[in-house]
């Protein structure tokens, strides 16, 4: 596997386990994290490293085949780009619902 794909998968995997570790101490639920203003800035902002390294993996090499990629890549642009539009609800499902299977997927691609 190409070296800076590997990196950026390596990326992928600790923004995930960081935006976890948000929770080791406070309740994984809705309104906790709702009003923890650090914790949503903390995970937009793993999100953000996310889908930036989505993006420089499918712009290296298009053969690479990672679910949602694209909307992943598109949440990271709208977290940046339409800050004042950032939902709440819909933060807290990416993390609830679609990186845990990410998170699998990327171990899958590395073997671990």
């Amino acid at each position: 596997m190409d070296h800076e794909i590997k990196t950026w998968l390596y990326d992928i995997l600790n923004a995930i386990m960081e935006i976890d570790s948000f929770f080791i101490d406070i309740p994984k639920n809705f309104s906790t994290y709702q009003k923890d203003l650090r914790t949503r800035r903390a995970g937009e902002r793993n999100i953000e490293i996310i889908g930036e390294a989505l993006n420089r993996i499918i712009s290296k090499d298009s053969t690479i085949q990672i679910t949602n990629a694209r909307k992943i890549v598109d949440t990271r642009n709208r977290i940046i780009h339409g800050y004042d539009s950032v939902s709440d609800e819909i933060m807290w499902g990416i993390v609830l619902n679609h990186l845990p299977i990410l998170q699998t997927e990327i171990s899958d691609f590395l073997g671990e």
